[in-house]
């Protein structure tokens, strides 16, 4: 993994350091966010995997009661069994205690990604191989699957301490799908452990955009010939967009600086010397500081002036 650019590490640390600064959050922004963050991540997660709900009606669903005219009942179902999953994983940050990393803590948050749509197969390894449309992946023999999941604990056991969460995560997330160890489920669980993991270390919940499906199925393919620095880029990414949020949201004085105002690429392109094209390469690359909304990455004039900053440091030396 030396391939990936430890400034983009570099960079989390720091604005995870912001954050913390900020700790304790005031509780009407801590919940404004959560439940901002719960309810996207609901959506997109179920999204990615086929759910038709769109963000509005997914929020209708949670906090209304709401039946959706003419979308499946398993539609409703899972967007339900995402949101108790999630307030397990909150539960369970919020105890304080320390969290051992084990095949029951797997299988239950499994089993509550598919508590209502998926009962009768909630927290239960496949019993049979699987074949993955539309991958050049064919998952292990079911009965390799106990024996796989018993290695990714202990593998987790044996690297938490010795590489960036950021790095364990994007490999855990990767680990687990390469495994598909369920039946149904597998993508919104890895998504939820990856978070379990962050949220204990500080980070704020990471969403996979919706909008970003292609792009997060071809750095997992890319994974698969073993090829990271994707995955990792693409993780480091989602996390960044996360606390670049709660960082623009508790600390709103900077929209009045000017350089720390979020431009689109082609405004930026305007004010620099670098084309759309570029700026999007060095985003993709980790070298640059960026925030996606929507389908637009967007950045700074103080992102632009800390790369060109280090460039000329790189040239000189």
């Amino acid at each position: 993994m030396k391939q990936v650019p430890l400034e983009i590490f570099d960079r989390l640390d720091k604005k995870l350091m912001q954050l913390n600064a900020l700790r304790p959050i005031p509780k009407a922004a801590l919940k404004n966010l959560q439940e901002r963050f719960s309810l996207e991540m609901t959506y997109n997660s179920n999204a990615i995997e086929g759910n038709t709900l769109t963000l509005k009606e997914t929020f209708w669903v949670l906090n209304e009661g709401i039946t959706i005219k003419g979308k499946s009942l398993k539609d409703h179902l899972e967007v339900k069994d995402h949101s108790d999953a999630l307030e397990f994983l909150y539960e369970m940050i919020e105890k304080g205690s320390h969290i051992t990393f084990s095949e029951n803590i797997i299988r239950n948050i499994h089993a509550l990604v598919v508590k209502r749509s998926e009962e009768e197969m909630a927290g239960k390894y496949r019993t049979s191989n699987v074949f993955i449309t539309g991958s050049g992946h064919t998952p292990p023999d079911s009965f390799e699957v106990p024996f796989e999941m018993q290695k990714l604990v202990t593998w987790i056991k044996e690297n938490k301490k010795t590489i960036h969460i950021v790095e364990l995560v994007a490999l855990l997330h990767h680990k687990f799908v390469f495994i598909h160890p369920f039946f149904d489920g597998n993508g919104r669980t890895a998504r939820l452990l990856m978070n379990l993991f962050l949220l204990q270390e500080g980070f704020p919940l990471v969403i996979i955009l919706k909008n970003d499906r292609k792009k997060y199925y071809q750095v997992l393919q890319k994974a698969d010939k073993g090829d990271y620095k994707p995955l990792t880029l693409f993780i480091a990414q989602a996390v960044e967009r996360s606390l670049d949020i709660y960082l623009k949201t508790l600390l709103p004085d900077h929209k009045k600086d000017e350089k720390k105002k979020y431009y689109l690429l082609s405004e930026i392109a305007e004010k620099t010397k670098y084309s759309s094209k570029y700026l999007n390469l060095l985003i993709r690359g980790g070298k640059l500081e960026a925030i996606k909304e929507k389908r637009n990455w967007m950045t700074t004039m103080e992102a632009i002036e800390k790369y060109m900053t280090k460039r000329k440091r790189k040239i000189r030396s």
